[in-house]
C-alpha cells in the first residue's frame, strides 16, 4: 500500500519521490510506503497553512461553526472508530483493547471538548487607574503552528494538539512519528471530509529531518512536541533563536511510592497496569517503585508472578496482553538497558529477554522484566527506558521518600499508594511533578491539564491551558474623552 502527504489540500508524494515503509511491529511485514518530506515540501506546507490562516474561509469562521466543525470531526472518528483502533494496532502494535478504549475513545473527547470551547473563548475588561480611559483584551490565534507527535500513542496525541489548535483559528503542520504514520495520515483524511478549509490542516511525513524543517522555519509561530527530551531540548534552542512559541511534553521516569501500611495484593494491579500499558512505552509509565524494605521482595515477587503470566502477541489477537515494541531499533535498546540493569548489580527476577515463541520471531517482543535489589544510582532507575523494565527500589525510612522521588531530572509524573489521606497529600505537595495520582493507574482526561516539570517539559495540554498555549493575548485602549 502506498499513502500521501496532505499538502494545501492536495494528497501528495515527496517532491523529490523519497520514501520510506511503515513496518508492522508485530510481524514485521510491510504495512505501507509512506512519502519523505524534504524542506521544499514543508516549506510548500507552511505557506499553505500561512495562506489559509488569513483566508476569509477560516479566518472569519464564526465561533458556533468553529466548534460544529471540530464536533464533525468527533462523529467521524466515532463512526471509523473500529477502522481506526486496527490500524493503530497495526501501524503501532499496542494491543486492540487499548486501541478501542483508550486511544480513540479519547481522540473523540478531546474534539468534542475542545468544540465546546469554541464559544466560551472571551478576553476580559479591567478598570484602570486613569481616567478617560477604557480597556479590554481579547485572545488572538498564533497562526501556523507545527505539530510533532510521538510513535506511542499517535493518533491520542495528534488530537491531543490538533483539536485546541483548532477551535483557537490556528493553521497547523503535522508530522506524525515516522514509525506509526498511517492513523495521523486518517486523521487528516477525516478532517478533509469534516469540511475543514484547504491549508488549515497538513501532514508531512518522514524522519528527524522534516520536524527540523518545521522547527526552522520563519513563519511558523508555535511548536508542540511530544517525545524525548533529548529532542525537546533541540526543539526548544532553534524555536528560541527566532523566539517561536513552544511546548514540550518530554521523558519521564515516574516513581510510584507505596506506603508501608499498603496491602500489596490490592495494588498490583494498577501498579502493572501503570508500568505496562503498551508495554510500557509510555512517558508517564510507573518505573520505580519505592516500597518499604521489609515489605519490597514480596511486592517484587508478586508482581513478578502475574508480570510473567501476561500473554505477548500480536495487538489484533483478543487473547494478547501485551504487544510490541514498536522497532527493532528500540527493542535493541531496551535491551541494552537490562543489561546494564545486570552489570550494575540489580537482580532480575523475571523477563529480561525476547520470547522463545517462534510464533513471535518476526516481532519486536519483550518479555516484561523486573529487577529488584535496584538503588537510586543505577542506570535503570535514573534514565527512561520506555520499554516493560520495572525497578522494585527499597527505602528504610518514610521520611526519605520526596527527595528520593526528586532525586531525577524528569518531573512527568507520580503516583502515591497510601491508606493514609494526609501522608498521601502530604507526599503529593512535595513531589515536584506535573501530575501526581493517589491510590490510581495513569488515567488523563480532556479538562485536566497535562505536562510535565523540570526535564520534562515546558507548557500544558488540555483543558484550558490549551486555549491559552494556542493564543496570545491582545489589550485594546480606548480613549473615552
Amino acid at each position: 500500500m502506498s499513502v500521501k502527504m496532505l499538502i494545501d489540500g492536495e494528497w501528495t508524494e515527496s517532491s523529490d519521490g523519497e520514501t520510506f515503509n511503515s513496518i508492522n511491529p508485530a510481524t514485521g511485514e510491510l504495512l505501507a510506503t509512506i512519502p519523505e518530506a524534504t524542506d521544499s515540501d514543508v516549506d510548500s506546507a507552511v505557506r499553505a497553512a500561512a495562506v489559509a490562516f488569513e483566508s476569509p474561509a477560516w479566518a472569519s469562521m464564526l465561533p458556533a461553526e468553529r466548534g460544529r466543525l471540530l464536533w464533525r470531526i468527533a462523529d467521524l472518528i466515532e463512526e471509523n472508530a473500529e477502522e481506526l483502533a486496527r490500524l493503530e494496532t497495526e501501524d503501532q502494535g499496542q494491543p486492540l483493547g487499548i486501541s478501542r478504549a483508550i486511544s480513540i475513545p479519547n481522540a473523540i473527547e478531546h474534539f468534542r471538548y475542545y468544540a465546546g470551547w469554541a464559544t466560551k473563548i472571551h478576553g476580559t475588561t479591567v478598570p484602570l487607574s486613569m481616567p478617560g480611559v477604557d480597556y479590554r483584551n481579547r485572545r488572538e490565534p498564533l497562526g501556523v503552528c507545527g505539530l510533532i507527535t510521538p510513535w506511542n500513542f499517535p493518533f491520542m496525541i495528534a488530537s491531543w494538539k490538533l483539536a485546541p489548535a483548532l477551535v483557537t483559528g490556528n493553521t497547523v503542520v503535522l508530522k506524525p512519528p515516522e514509525q506509526a504514520s498511517l492513523s495521523t495520515l486518517r486523521l487528516a483524511d477525516l478532517c478533509v471530509e469534516a469540511g475543514v478549509p484547504k491549508g488549515v490542516v497538513n501532514v508531512v511525513t518522514g524522519g528527524p529531518s522534516v520536524g527540523r524543517a518545521i522547527t526552522r522555519h520563519p513563519l511558523v509561530a508555535k511548536i508542540s512536541f511530544t517525545g524525548s527530551t533529548e529532542v525537546g531540548r533541540e526543539i526548544a534552542s532553534e524555536a528560541g533563536k527566532r523566539l517561536a512559541r513552544v511546548s514540550l511534553e518530554l521523558g519521564g521516569k515516574a516513581p510510584s511510592i507505596v506506603t508501608p501500611e499498603v496491602d500489596i495484593d490490592s495494588i498490583l494491579e494498577g501498579n502493572l497496569m501503570g508500568g505496562l500499558l503498551n508495554c510500557g512505552q509510555v512517558c508517564a509509565a510507573y518505573t520505580r517503585f519505592y516500597v518499604d524494605r521489609k515489605r519490597a521482595d514480596e511486592f517484587a515477587e508478586k508482581m513478578a508472578v502475574v508480570a510473567s503470566s501476561m500473554q505477548l502477541g500480536n495487538g489484533l489477537d483478543p487473547e494478547t496482553h501485551l504487544g510490541p515494541l514498536v522497532s527493532q531499533e528500540h527493542l535493541e535498546r531496551v535491551d541494552n538497558y537490562v543489561k546494564l540493569g545486570k552489570d550494575e548489580g540489580a537482580s532480575l527476577i523475571t523477563g529480561g529477554s525476547r520470547p522463545d515463541d517462534e510464533r513471535l520471531a518476526n516481532g519486536f517482543f519483550y518479555k516484561p522484566t523486573v529487577f529488584t535489589g535496584v538503588n537510586d544510582s543505577m542506570t535503570i532507575a535514573r534514565e527512561e527506558i520506555f520499554g516493560p523494565v520495572l525497578s522494585v527500589i527499597p527505602y528504610d525510612d518514610p521520611e526519605e521518600l520526596a527527595n528520593r522521588a526528586n532525586d531525577t531530572e524528569y518531573g512527568l509524573a507520580a503516583v502515591i499508594w497510601s491508606r493514609d489521606i494526609a501522608t498521601a497529600n502530604r507526599l503529593a505537595n512535595q513531589i515536584k511533578a506535573g501530575t501526581v495520582w493517589i491510590n490510581l493507574p495513569p488515567f488523563l482526561d480532556a479538562a485536566a491539564p497535562w505536562g510535565g516539570m523540570k526535564a520534562s517539559g515546558i507548557g500544558r495540554e488540555m483543558g484550558w491551558e490549551a486555549i491559552l498555549s494556542y493564543t496570545d493575548i491582545k489589550g485594546i485602549w480606548t480613549s473615552l474623552l
